[in-house]
């Protein structure tokens, strides 16, 4: 049953700023409803949750079955193309059915969108967190500015010392970086705690470059600790999945990914490969700009954990 009292939710100044900012929709329809998700509240939520739940399902609805399914009115739907830089309903279907063929193309035949079950087989499993990898990853080659990649690189590779910033999950992700810099000679350090991290930003300066992760954008620790870290000058990056978060408001420098949920991996799990994969990205854009000096870092420390990598008997240990 619609709610038109409640259609309201999103006033429409937030609407025209939403397209204002977003311009006309590219391919990634999908893509961007997710990342305009957090802007959305009440009556246009519940629409965008409902097309995320059911892509297939939406490209097919009439506005007034969409309004329905989403528990909201016809005039909160139009709302919502427009949120999306749509013209209309029909422009916005074509765009999600467009997108859902594509995706059925690039051999996607798994429905992503469907809640993995305690007692489906293993195959089935595999295939379905293969299909939304798959798809996050091809939403985050489309979603990054190689732009912003290159100005991260320039900075990294010039930098006296870098910061890592994680919490959580999150701090996984910015060890591994921490790890593959550090084996071409970068001076980095990863921070999960808030006092060290604090104090290592607290002596950044200009030239100096602070990375922050996070999926959501919002982790508190790290905000505080990439705000410590501009105020004395640093280089702020930020890696999230939304462009409209804290995280990415605060950086210099923006690194976006994507993500595809699925039962028992919530954004903030699946969200890990896409990182991983923009991190190293980064990490090689670094070491092409530093090659001879990367190369001979790393082939000195190749070398000197060399003789930990074989027992006497030839025998691999990794």
């Amino acid at each position: 049953m619609s709610e038109p009292e409640m259609d309201g939710a999103a006033p429409t100044a937030v609407v025209d700023s939403l397209v204002a900012d977003q311009g006309q929709p590219s391919d990634g329809v999908l893509l961007r409803v997710r990342s305009l998700l957090p802007e959305f509240t009440g009556a246009l939520r519940r629409v965008a949750e409902q097309v995320l739940t059911d892509p297939a399902a939406a490209s097919r609805a009439t506005i007034v079955e969409l309004a329905e399914r989403s528990g909201t009115s016809p005039a909160t739907v139009t709302r919502f193309c427009r949120a999306l830089g749509f013209d209309g309903y029909a422009d916005l279907r074509l765009g999600i059915a467009a997108e859902t063929g594509r995706a059925r193309s690039a051999g996607w035949t798994v429905d992503i969108g469907r809640e993995i079950q305690p007692n489906d087989p293993l195959e089935r499993v595999l295939g379905q967190i293969m299909a939304a990898d798959t798809r996050a990853m091809h939403d985050t080659a489309a979603l990054l500015d190689l732009a912003e990649v290159e100005r991260a690189a320039t900075a990294i590779a010039a930098a006296r010392r870098v910061n890592i910033f994680g919490a959580s999950g999150s701090a996984l992700v910015g060890e591994e970086m921490q790890f593959s810099l550090h084996r071409i000679g970068v001076p980095v350090w990863a921070w999960t705690d808030v006092h060290n991290g604090l104090a290592s930003a607290a002596l950044s300066r200009p030239g100096d470059v602070a990375l922050g992760v996070s999926h959501s954008g919002e982790t508190g620790e790290t905000i505080e600790l990439l705000a410590e870290a501009s105020s004395r000058g640093a280089t702020t990056v930020a890696l999230t999945s939304f462009p409209r978060s804290p995280l990415a408001e605060l950086a210099d420098i923006v690194l976006l990914t994507a993500t595809q949920a699925t039962t028992f991996r919530p954004d903030a799990l699946s969200a890990r490969h896409p990182q991983l994969v923009v991190l190293d990205l980064l990490y090689v854009a670094v070491a092409q700009r530093t090659h001879e000096r990367s190369h001979a870092a790393f082939q000195r420390t190749a070398q000197a954990v060399h003789g930990h990598k074989a027992a006497k008997d030839g025998t691999r240990h990794d």
